[in-house]
Order: structure tokens, then C-alpha cells, then sequence
């Protein structure tokens, strides 16, 4: 009886990488020392053979190793030249960092409004939002699944714009047999630690096709010098250390198999929470999702959530705030009700432990609280 009690009150956190790392401790040892013993912390053979690997995975020619997924936005945008003058389409209800950047390189970031299913930006979402200043397009892949890429890139072509999948969240998801990353001029990925593919700190990768743009972001990413010490750009150190990519090749044969087991904790979910008054993900005809998160929208959100957490359970909300509402963002003249999707989207939106790790008791017990707040 005691055990039973222990289990039922045991703690039950968003992410725990620990189960990940157990299996894997010998390998990555192995890995590190492996750097050390060559004392090539920097761009050299570990890395290169990271950014082949990656970039093979994505359906890509070309990787270029980035000290993060923040930076591969910021490079890449820079290797495009996007700058003072340029607008830039990206969803309101997103990370910060897909702005951020933009902003950053004094372009002006023009939000847009998200479909209500997926959360992901829409060629009809991105339509009215197009002026001549119009130099990019970002879709964000949120939570792990692709957004309607064909008409986005149809969208795009008709107008001469270019278009960045950021796929900081959905390494692995597909749209109609696509890899994300692999569809727009370049794809950005992001290697945080609570990522499906995630590094011991901070890394992310940019992936394309184009020789002329993988050239670019080479060069962007290591102060705009080429030869040393002679600078045709004036770029930004963005570069990926190797002891993140020795990590990184060995997690990369084990993300199809992590993924998996995503996906099937989320059909678990579906099933476990059928009745109950929240709306489950729903994955788009031609998706596959890898379940970055799984984020539910839930009525009195707040109140389930505290709910949860009173019974141990951790939860997230990805995202309070829509980009256009931000403080740092006020310049731009957003006002509520100006993307109601988003709005609505940040006031109910909850994410649940998904890991693969987690057990089905785990799940159920979570399932359950959840129907036992509502009845």
C-alpha cells in the first residue's frame, strides 16, 4: 500500500533528460574524451561530420554548425542581406527569438495571425500581411509539425519573397514525405537541451540546398572573414564547438526511435482524454509530427494547471504572451484583438509531459487528473 501511494504522489516533471542520458552515459564519454584527446574545441572534423549527418537527415546537401537556434536565425537572415527597410512575416504565437531577430537587424517583423488547429501560420494568414517591403517569410514548425508548406512556397514564389522554415522544434516531422527544413530556402534548428535532439548547452544548425546560401552562412557565422583575418562582411561568431556536435552524432541514430516513442505517447493522450472538455493536438492531412510538445488548449487553463501542479504534475505554457502584445514590441503598433487566434491560443494553450521516457502509469495518471478536474 505504501508503494502504491509513493507512486501515485511521485513527482511527474515536463522533461527529465535523465532517462535519455542513462543508456547513453558510455557512449558519450567516449565522445567527449574523444574531443579532448584531439584539443580541436572549434569548428575542425567533429563538427564537420556533424553538420554531414544533420544535414543528410534533413534531406539537405549542406550544414553549417551554429552556437544556437537563435543564431541560425540571426546568421541566416544576415547571409540574406536583411536589413533596415525589409519586413519580414513571422507568427505572433511563437518563440521570441523568430522576431527577435528580425528586429535585431533593424528589419521590422509584421505578425501574423495562426490557423486554429495546428497553431502554424497559413498562406491566408500571410497574404494580407505582404507589402513590396516584404523580403521573407518565416513559418515557424510548432510543437513538431510541419505548416501548409506547398502554399506557402506558391505564396511566396508569386511574389519574389524567400522563405525560412524555422524547425527549432521539429526535427524529424515531415509534410507529404518532406523533412522539415528541407522545402524553403534554408531551415533553421535549434539543439536546446529539452529539444527531441538536444546538446548539453546551447547549439543549432542551419540546413539547405543552395551552395551560394551554405557559402553566406559560413561566413557570416566567423566574423564575415574570408581568408582569416580579412573581412568582406562584417558578420558574428555563431560557431558550433565540437564537443556539442560529438554529442550531437551521438544522439542522432536514436531521434527516429525518441520520436517514435512521442508519437505514441500522444495517441495514448488522445485516447486517455477523450470526453473530457480540452482540445487535443490535431495533425494536418499529410503531417507527421514528432511531439515536441503536446499542447492542449483547455478551458480555465490557469486553474487546471494549478490543478496538476498541486498532484506533482509539471506543465508549461508555450506561449503566454503573443509577439505582438510584447512590451520590447510596442514600436510595431499591435493592439489586442488584432490576431484573436493567437490571443486566444495564449490564453488556453497548456503542454503536457511528453517524453518517451514516461512510463504509462505516468501518463494515465496525468489523463486522469485531467478528467477529474473537469467532472
Amino acid at each position: 500500500m505504501t508503494t502504491t501511494m509513493t507512486m501515485k504522489n511521485e513527482p511527474i516533471p515536463l522533461l527529465d533528460l535523465r532517462g535519455q542520458y542513462e543508456p547513453l552515459r558510455k557512449e558519450m564519454r567516449v565522445a567527449m574524451d574523444r574531443v579532448c584527446d584531439s584539443q580541436w574545441f572549434i569548428g575542425g572534423p567533429e563538427v564537420e561530420a556533424c553538420e554531414r549527418e544533420i544535414a543528410d537527415y534533413c534531406g539537405c546537401e549542406f550544414g553549417i554548425g551554429m552556437s544556437s537556434g537563435t543564431d541560425a536565425l540571426l546568421c541566416g537572415m544576415m547571409a540574406m542581406g536583411i536589413g533596415p527597410g525589409d519586413e519580414v512575416v513571422v507568427p505572433s504565437f511563437t518563440f521570441f527569438a523568430t522576431a527577435g531577430c528580425v528586429s535585431r537587424l533593424g528589419a521590422t517583423p509584421v505578425f501574423a495571425d495562426v490557423d486554429p488547429d495546428t497553431y502554424n501560420l497559413t498562406a491566408a494568414c500571410i497574404a494580407p500581411k505582404l507589402t513590396e517591403k516584404t523580403k521573407l517569410i518565416i513559418p515557424v514548425h510548432l510543437f513538431g509539425q510541419c505548416a501548409e508548406m506547398d502554399e506557402i512556397l506558391a505564396l511566396a514564389a508569386q511574389r519574389g519573397i524567400a522563405v525560412m522554415e524555422d524547425s527549432a522544434q521539429s526535427i524529424g516531422s515531415t509534410y507529404k514525405g518532406r523533412q522539415a527544413c528541407s522545402m524553403g530556402l534554408m531551415g533553421t534548428l535549434s539543439f536546446f537541451p529539452s529539444k527531441n535532439l538536444g546538446a548539453f548547452g546551447d547549439a543549432g544548425m542551419i540546413v539547405t540546398n543552395d551552395a551560394d546560401v551554405a557559402h553566406m552562412c559560413r561566413l557570416f557565422r566567423n566574423h564575415g572573414a574570408e581568408p582569416k583575418y580579412y573581412h568582406s562582411h562584417i558578420g558574428g561568431n555563431f560557431r558550433l564547438d565540437a564537443l556539442q556536435a560529438a554529442i550531437l552524432r551521438v544522439k542522432l541514430p536514436h531521434l527516429d526511435s525518441w520520436s517514435k516513442g512521442r508519437i505514441e505517447n500522444a495517441v495514448k493522450y488522445d485516447s486517455l482524454l477523450a470526453g473530457a472538455p480540452v482540445k487535443c493536438p490535431r495533425i494536418a492531412d499529410g503531417n507527421k509530427s514528432i511531439y515536441n510538445q503536446y499542447v492542449i488548449a483547455a478551458p480555465r487553463r490557469d486553474e487546471l494547471r494549478k490543478h496538476l501542479a498541486d498532484r506533482g504534475i509539471s506543465t508549461e505554457i508555450y506561449y503566454p504572451v503573443p509577439l505582438h502584445l510584447q512590451d520590447c514590441f510596442a514600436q510595431y503598433g499591435g493592439k489586442h484583438n488584432d490576431l484573436p487566434t493567437c490571443e486566444t491560443a495564449a490564453n488556453e494553450v497548456l503542454a503536457l509531459p511528453i517524453y518517451p521516457e514516461l512510463t504509462d502509469g505516468q501518463i494515465e495518471r496525468v489523463a486522469a487528473e485531467i478528467q477529474a478536474f473537469y467532472n
